[in-house]
């Protein structure tokens, strides 16, 4: 099992930085009292811009140091992340393979270890394959034309996608009601967004976790894809944050989902390029969240 780091807050940088701002308030104050007594308006006027001056960097460099030390909070939890997602799979494998290697398992056992092992080289597949998304994130669909794509066939081939990656089975853990919408996107493109929306809404779906899509296109030139899952919903405070690179709500100490936090950072960068919005909301009434996709349609490329 892996062990997360604890990361460590810049207390020093900060300290300093507050200090200050306050040492800079201080002199402000003073400055503008002696300056005004005598009515040294002009030297008052400029010492006290000098010093606004001075304070709004500090106060910008403070705000800056906090963003970088969450980006590098992020970015370290994300490197645990993939270790611990690349070496869950490889040990698992290895124990297998010597099983096989030095016992003699039964037609049966034998076949189960045969799709355990499957289904552990699919998980090490698309670990790899999201990692080259993020890399490749401005070639890909680049080659690939806009064409009118009807929306329930490539839904469904996601959908198969995602349950092979979960190793689920149960074909009515998606209800999709999208009959008769169309999108003009590359095809390549709108698999992905796809597939890692529906990957998210089962990952953080109920127990069982149960996923409805559904499309309409009220306007000619616009389309509105809806993921809804029944899982525990997004924190309002996390809604805008869960679309960033290397983010993961929650706490990497106590975290049991499967991930690495790329897959909606590459769905926000993709509806992007295509012209469209990616937004989240909670469900009324009801446990689960709405990944909402508007796109327009023969979105830019």
């Amino acid at each position: 099992m892996v062990h997360f780091r604890k990361r460590s807050i810049p207390y020093l940088s900060l300290t300093v930085s507050a200090a200050l701002a306050a040492l800079n308030i201080t002199l402000m104050v003073l400055w503008i009292v002696i300056l005004a007594e005598y009515s040294w308006w002009g030297a008052l006027t400029v010492g006290t811009v000098a010093f606004t001056l001075i304070l709004v960097g500090l106060v910008f460099y403070f705000f800056l140091t906090i963003k970088e030390r969450r980006l590098a909070v992020r970015q370290a939890n994300f490197v645990d992340s993939v270790t611990h997602e690349l070496k869950s799979p490889i040990a698992s494998l290895r124990l297998y393979l010597e099983t096989l290697r030095l016992r003699h398992p039964s037609e049966e056992q034998r076949g189960e270890f045969y799709a355990t092992m499957e289904a552990e080289l699919t998980r090490l597949d698309d670990l790899i394959n999201e990692l080259l998304e993020v890399a490749r994130l401005d070639a890909i669909g680049a080659d690939s034309p806009v064409e009118e794509i009807e929306l329930r066939p490539i839904l469904e081939e996601c959908a198969e996608t995602v349950l092979r990656r979960h190793a689920q089975q149960q074909q009515d853990l998606f209800s999709l009601d999208c009959a008769g919408v169309s999108v003009q996107a590359p095809r390549v493109t709108l698999g992905i967004i796809l597939t890692n929306l529906l990957d998210n809404a089962i990952k953080y779906g109920g127990d069982p976790p149960h996923v409805q899509v559904r499309a309409q296109q009220d306007d000619p030139n616009r389309v509105v894809i809806e993921i809804i899952d029944n899982g525990p919903g997004v924190p309002i405070e996390e809604r805008k944050r869960i679309f960033g690179l290397f983010y993961r709500g929650g706490s990497e100490l106590q975290r049991r989902t499967k991930g690495t936090g790329l897959g909606l950072f590459i769905a926000y960068s993709l509806v992007r390029r295509l012209g469209g919005k990616l937004s989240v909301r909670e469900r009324e009434g009801q446990h689960g969240s709405i990944f909402a996709v508007d796109l327009k349609q023969g979105g830019r490329r």
